[in-house]
């Protein structure tokens, strides 16, 4: 059934009562600093969105990594250890892993490989392979995502999944897990620890207990919002996070910056929880409505959904026919590679922005490295013309032409290659001193940037960052390069 448009043209109420970019002008908007930019893949016409979808975990909320990935690791480790098994002394290091990283199931290493799969770098364990080992293990290998032998690192969520795997095939690896039968086994068990911990009430109890040290808020999201709905765009809240925590957090994260008596609920045409993503954008699941907020209690609710409700599961189809809005008329925003973007670009079609945290400090990082690169840079084409010289001496040789000296062009390559090695190593480790820039996996594109570069019409580090664009802004792809481009 469809409904008239005009069951959700209703004034907007709350939040949306200030138009206006409070104490920011339209000039400072302009200066956005690199890191806060909006980057695009393929073109996005902000002007045509209609509806705008919002996941909440790491999206709509910042969450201080490291706190919230600890807490996560701590009650999974307790969980393995209710088990016997032999996890006291584990440690959780968030700077240790990265996003787009690949779990080998198979040989039980931690990879990170090029856009074609190619594997650039690999740690078995603790201890990251020696070049030799790693280019026996995969110099016929090709990451494939689409194997089961294969599990891509989608999410900030899994930094407490990889702080487990290393030490506990560490574990393994000495014969003290007697119910693990294989590396893959390993890591479903890690797995069921995982999600009994985030099911579970103690962990979000724990977070609820003290927010501040769990969150960051970012106090641009209301103005963002605001302004998105004063264009006139639908925004809708879809999260897997249950009622009670949806409620709890939104509240403390966006309620002390919503003009007053307003709350995060004003922001909101529908707020879906439990939304059980990926398969809310792939199937159509039963939807129920959230009849008492206070207790959580539901009833099956059938037909459109009605403005200002909060439900319970469903399907992304009943909100397209309840907007009577167009595929391209819809973007979602998530920070999960796979089950926000991937599934929603494949499935449905819509528009997709992911929100990727760590590119704010990459940009950064690599913005101040600037002078360096263009050093390397500089290097490198010197070391490229040595390197065809040389070669072409090699075959004048061949030909009995002695008279130049090979001796010293090798003599000079190696003096450049010694000043080239430590602004290599700089820029290998921007981002992330053990894995690099998550976008780039040495010269090439990342596996991750491959998958963003597929499935994200756009992405940024936050929300906040599209006030800057405005929702009225026509984000236009970069041209893409080619190796014979000038």
């Amino acid at each position: 059934m469809l409904v008239h448009q005009s069951r959700f043209d209703l004034a907007t109420p709350g939040c949306l009562g200030r138009a206006k970019l409070d104490g920011v002008t339209l000039t400072e908007l302009d200066q956005a600093p690199p890191e806060r930019g909006v980057f695009a893949n393929r073109t996005l016409n902000l002007r045509s969105v209609r509806a705008i979808g919002y996941d909440m975990d790491y999206t709509l909320l910042h969450y201080n990594v490291e706190m919230w990935e600890e807490a996560a690791f701590r009650h999974a480790k307790g969980r393995l250890g209710e088990r016997g098994w032999p996890v006291e002394g584990f440690e959780f290091d968030a700077n240790a892993f990265s996003l787009g990283l690949t779990f080998d199931l198979q040989l039980g290493n931690l990879v990170k490989a090029t856009r074609f799969g190619y594997v650039v770098k690999a740690q078995h364990g603790r201890a990251e392979l020696p070049f030799d080992e790693q280019r026996a293990a995969y110099s016929e290998i090709v990451v494939d995502l689409s194997e089961d032998r294969f599990e891509f690192m989608n999410t900030l969520f899994e930094l407490s999944r990889a702080a487990l795997w290393t030490q506990l095939v560490d574990v393994f690896d000495r014969g003290l897990l007697a119910d693990v039968r294989s590396y893959a086994d390993l890591y479903r068990h890690i797995d069921d620890a995982l999600n009994e911990s985030h099911m579970e009430g103690a962990l979000k109890a724990e977070i609820i207990e003290s927010p501040d040290k769990f969150l960051e808020p970012d106090p641009e999201i209301v103005q963002t919002l605001q302004d998105q709905r004063a264009a006139g765009k639908k925004l809708l809240l879809i999260t897997n996070s249950e009622w009670a925590y949806t409620r709890f957090m939104m509240g403390y994260a966006i309620n002390p910056y919503c003009p007053h008596g307003t709350t995060w609920r004003d922001l909101f045409d529908v707020v879906i929880v439990s939304a059980a993503k990926p398969r809310f954008f792939s199937e159509r699941d039963q939807l129920h409505r959230i009849v008492d907020e206070e207790q959580g209690l539901m009833a099956p609710h059938r037909g459109p959904l009605v403005p200002g409700g909060i439900y319970f599961g469903g399907n992304a189809r009943l909100v397209e026919e309840t907007l009577g809005l167009g595929s391209a008329q819809f973007l979602y925003v998530g920070d999960h590679l796979f089950g926000d973007v991937h599934v929603t670009k494949d499935s449905l079609r819509w528009r997709t922005a992911l929100i990727a945290r760590e590119i704010e400090n990459e940009v950064r990082v690599a913005s101040e490295f600037k002078p360096q690169e263009t050093e390397l840079v500089e290097l490198m084409q010197q070391k490229i013309d040595l390197d065809r010289q040389q070669a072409r001496v090699r075959l004048a040789r061949l030909h009995g032409d002695r008279d130049n000296d090979l001796d010293a062009l090798v003599r000079e390559a190696t003096a450049l290659d010694d000043r080239i090695a430590p602004l290599a190593k700089a820029a290998s480790q921007l981002g992330n001193r053990h894995w690099g820039p998550t976008m780039r996996a040495g010269n090439d594109k990342s596996l991750f940037a491959r998958q963003v570069e597929r499935w994200a019409d756009v992405y940024t580090s936050r929300v906040s960052n599209l006030r800057y664009e405005t929702p009225f802004g026509y984000l236009r792809a970069a041209r893409g390069s080619l190796p014979h481009d000038g």
